[in-house]
This record gives C-alpha cells, structure tokens and sequence, in this order.
C-alpha cells in the first residue's frame, strides 16, 4: 500500500485564490469539495491555502500527506445507491499561524487571492479586546482576519481591486454580519485608520451564509477496507452525506467570480438567507444539539441508531414535529416534508454518524439551535417543550463528565470556562444549584434564563430523574 503524497498521486498546482480558516472534516468534505468540482466542471482554476485557526490541530497531518485526501460520499441519490472516493488535491498548503506567522500575514501580499472561507464553529466569531495588531498571531479569528486584511491594504496601497470576498461558513444566523460587526471593534481598537475603514468597506465584501452537509468524518469503522480498495494509506479520509447545500446572501456578480452553479453543485445565491437558515437550524441543527447526550447517555453512539431506536426514535420526533416545528412560520406542508428529509438524512444506511461528534461546544449549540424555540414554544403555547428542557438536561449531565454505565467515557469538549464552571457546580452535589448555576451563566445565554418562568424548577427535575433511574428511563416517562 502507498503513502499518499504528490510523489504517489497526481497533484495539479493552480493559483492559491483562497484562504481558510479551517483544517476540520467538515470544511475538507464541504468546501473543499465544492472547489474541487469548480475547478472540474466550471474552470475557476483556484486552490486553497488551509489556516489553522487555533494553536493545535491538524495541519501537520495535511502536510504529511501534501494537502491532499479523498472525500467519502455516501448515501442516496434520487433512489441510487452511491458509495463514491474522490481524490480532493485542491489545498495547496497548510500554516498554522502560530509557528507559521510570516507565511501566514505573506498571504495578504499574493494578488491572485481573492476569497476568504471559515468554519471556527459557532464560538469563532468573538471579540476579544486581549488581542494586539502586533500579536503574531491575534488570538481571535477575527483579529488574525482583520490583521490580513489591513496588511493586503497597506502592501497594495489601498487598491480597491484587492479586496477579498469573505464567506464565513460557521453556524450563527447572519454569520457575514457578526463577523463584520467584529472587524470594526479591531479597526477601532487597534486605530487603523478611516481610510482602511473605506477600503474595507468598499473593497472587500463580507456574505452571510448558511451551510448543510452532515459529515461524520474519519470513518474509524470502514478505513482499512477503505484504504484497500484505495491501496493508499490515506489516514485524513473523510466521510460524508451526498446531500448538500450552500446558501450564501449575495450579489449576482459574486456568482459569476465563485461559479458553483456551473458546477452542477446546490450552491444558491440568494438575496436573503434568512427563510433557509431558520428552517434548517431548528429542524435538523436543533434536533442533533438535544438528541446527541439524550442519545450517548442512553448508551446509544450512533445517530441512525437513535432513529430507530424504539424509545430514542421517539422522542427525535417529538422534538422535531411536535415541538421545534411548531415554532417555524413557514407552510406547514413544507416544513412536514422538510421535516421527513431530514430523518431520511439522519437514517443514511452508509454514514455512522458518532454523537459525539455533534457535542463540541455543546452550549453555544443550545443557545442558537434550540434556546430561540424553546421561548417561542412557551411564548405560543404557555408551557415549556418538554423534550428541549430534557435535551438541555442531558447536556448539562453530560459535562458532569465521567463515564456511562458502560464504562465508555463521558469527555465534553468546550470552552475551559463552561467546563469548569460545570465542574464547580457538580462538585457541590446540589441539583438545584446546578440548574441555577448552569441558567445564570449569562457568558453562555447573554441572560439569566432562571428568569424565564417554570425553566429552573423544570431542568432540576430532569436532572434529578437522570441521576436517580438514568438517562433512558427518564426518557420513556416524558413520553408516557
């Protein structure tokens, strides 16, 4: 079996036209995808240089490899099986800023860069007033980002036709806005000036967008056979959902320069992605956020098992259809039918979707996917959706940490902050002070959600269920 590197595989050089910030499985299986079958089907002739965005990840894993790996895609297609290896050779190189800075800020000065692409999660797009001009690099995404943009100002003399296009991928409702409201707060902070205002302003455009692939990633289960049937080594395969779709609030003009439609790909540029963005964050991104620890504390680690799972299948439906869906405005018919797509995307045969995968940062999670209909369930409704607070429940249980009664681990991953704030509340053994604690974290809501009537006494007494009879049996009694 090969080593899989450009002395063993064919790797076509095209002109570095794109930064991303981002080395993860979904960006590879996503974006990376998409620009692969750009320059195969549409001639837009443009490779991608990877940013790693925080100090450790996955870079030096791309570079062992010379950038590239194959994409997975599985599933059905209009009632076809398709089980397919692509060979995605599109990243050119990969930096991590940290050890890499002067071939980081280098980026800003090659002219044939015209776009910007991230996913840094829904947690990336912050502030942060800690942050330095002169830090190498800034800590923030935003402040390496603004860092690049006013170097690409003043090395090209403040050419307006060397502005970026930006698309942030990361899960936030107007996501383009955020990230531009957080630029200014650096072009203030750091005193860069009116006229790099202006240019960014004119020059560069920023796009909110909305992204949908399910990717599990690596596929721990199937690679050896995967690398047989490759005879190469492959260790950055990465495994995803056929479906996909790229809403992105742009111009037509910004078609024409990134022109996916050409490549047959469901990339839509749309005046507004708001209608988009709504249906599928609470109908299939709210769903994955509660049903994951509901699901992994159940002893269940896969999300097609939880579809089908007796009790578990269940409470997924009720959550979606008679919960989430019944704070959406769109037709009823169409969001039933979006509703059913997204089971049949959840029960994809070929994709073992881990729930652990879906539960980095699983507090940001709640907060944008399923917070927004829990108040507006309660608002039209008058009582609370009882499978969200559960959800909620579970997460909170889970960042107990631990391990399940199996013995597999119960390991959260988020900000240091929430983890240790948990530690520190499950440390004093008091349920209700967990509750509490958990609710008037307004680092986490930008509230204290004890105000919000019955919340408190609800997530207390799903807590208390969970420790006394487990995760499952809690489950079957809200059916009941």
């Amino acid at each position: 079996m090969k080593a899989l590197n450009k002395e063993t595989a064919q790797k076509v050089q095209r002109p570095e036209r794109i930064i991303q910030f981002g080395e993860g499985n979904f960006l590879r299986a996503f974006v990376d995808w998409i620009v692969y079958n750009m320059n195969e089907k549409a001639d837009f002739n443009g490779d991608v240089v990877v940013v790693q965005p925080i100090e450790h990840g996955m870079v030096d894993m791309l570079k062992k490899q010379d950038c590239l790996y194959h994409v997975n895609l599985q599933g059905l297609d209009k009632g076809e099986v398709v089980n397919s290896l692509t060979l995605v050779d599109v990243i050119s190189r990969a930096l991590n800023p940290y050890s890499e800075n002067d071939a980081f800020m280098a980026l800003a000065d090659q002219e044939e860069i015209r776009f910007v692409i991230s996913n840094t999660t829904e947690a990336g797009i912050a502030f942060d007033p800690a942050c330095k001009l002169d830090d190498a690099p800034a800590s923030s995404y935003p402040g390496k980002l603004t860092q690049l943009l006013y170097r690409r100002f003043l090395t090209f003399g403040g050419d307006k036709s060397k502005g970026l296009i930006i698309f942030p991928c990361e899960l936030i409702f107007h996501n383009g806005v955020k990230l531009k409201e957080t630029i200014y707060q650096y072009i203030e902070l750091w005193n860069l000036g009116e006229e790099f205002k202006t240019w960014f302003e004119e020059a560069c455009g920023v796009y909110s967008t909305l992204v949908d692939r399910i990717v599990p990633g690596f596929p721990r289960k199937d690679i050896d056979a995967i690398k047989e049937k490759l005879q190469y080594d492959d260790n950055l395969v990465v495994q995803a959902e056929i479906f996909h779709l790229w809403v992105i609030e742009a111009p037509e003009s910004i078609a024409k320069e990134f022109p996916a439609d050409k490549a047959g790909l469901n990339v839509l540029f749309v005046p507004s992605e708001a209608p988009y963005h709504e249906r599928k964050v609470t109908l299939l991104n709210g769903p994955h956020t509660v049903l994951s620890p509901v699901t992994y504390l159940s002893g269940v680690d896969i999300v097609r098992d939880a579809c089908q799972h007796e009790v578990l299948g269940q409470y997924i439906n009720k959550v979606m259809f008679e919960e989430l869906m019944e704070t959406l405005n769109l037709p009823k018919d169409e969001l039933q039918q979006f509703g059913k797509d997204v089971l049949e995307r959840f029960n994809n045969p070929f994709v073992d979707h881990a729930v652990t995968s879906i539960m980095l940062n699983s507090f940001p999670k709640f907060e944008t996917r399923d917070l927004p209909g829990l108040k507006i369930y309660l608002e039209r409704k008058g009582e609370l959706p009882k499978g969200l607070v559960l959800g909620l429940a579970a997460i909170v249980t889970y960042y107990k940490g631990g391990e399940r009664a199996d013995g597999a681990p119960i390991a959260p991953n988020d900000a240091p902050e929430i983890v240790e704030l948990l530690k520190n509340l499950w440390a004093t053994g008091d349920t209700q002070k967990v509750a509490e604690g958990v609710l008037a974290a307004t680092s986490i809501w930008g509230e204290n959600l004890n105000e919000i009537p019955g919340l408190t006494a609800a997530l207390k007494s799903d807590l208390d269920s969970i420790q006394a009879k487990g995760m499952l049996e809690t489950v079957k009694e809200l059916l009941k």
